[in-house]
């Protein structure tokens, strides 16, 4: 089954989340090929000891959203894994509902090139991510 079958029955209710969804809380609402959407409704037990979600919690979100439409993309027998994940942190967020929208910017036949959007409740930007991705084949994806 291709990713993108797994991740359609996902957001359908039809297939249980991976459990690193359900650890964080996060919850993928949308997928297209080389697109995915994610959301987070960030609370306490979300926050750095300032107060603020910590900024891990923001990096799983995007890297979620991120490797999900690098996978969206990938045929049946195909994985991948990240080579490079970098944020950047725009303004604090307390609590609310957290957007992290990925699409793919390059798809090559071995590298691949994401970025996240991470948005708040009022559409304001407050993180920004890309993504390096390997795809791998064979007995390099041999079970992964």
């Amino acid at each position: 089954m291709r990713s993108i079958d797994v991740f359609r029955a996902i957001v359908a209710g039809e297939h249980d989340p991976p459990p690193v969804a359900k650890l964080i809380g996060m919850r993928m609402t949308s997928v297209e090929a080389g697109a995915v959407t994610f959301e987070l409704d960030a609370g306490e037990e979300h926050t750095s000891p300032l107060g603020t979600v910590h900024g891990g919690i923001l990096c799983d979100l995007a890297d979620a959203a991120m490797g999900c439409a690098h996978a969206s993309q990938l045929d049946d027998g195909e994985t991948f894994t990240t080579l490079e994940l970098k944020m950047n942190f725009l303004k604090p967020v307390w609590s609310g509902r957290l957007v992290a929208d990925a699409r793919v910017l390059k798809a090559g036949r071995t590298i691949g090139l994401v970025e996240c959007r991470v948005t708040d409740e009022s559409g304001s930007m407050v993180a920004y991510g890309t993504s390096t991705c390997m795809t791998l084949r064979g007995a390099a994806a041999a079970g992964r």
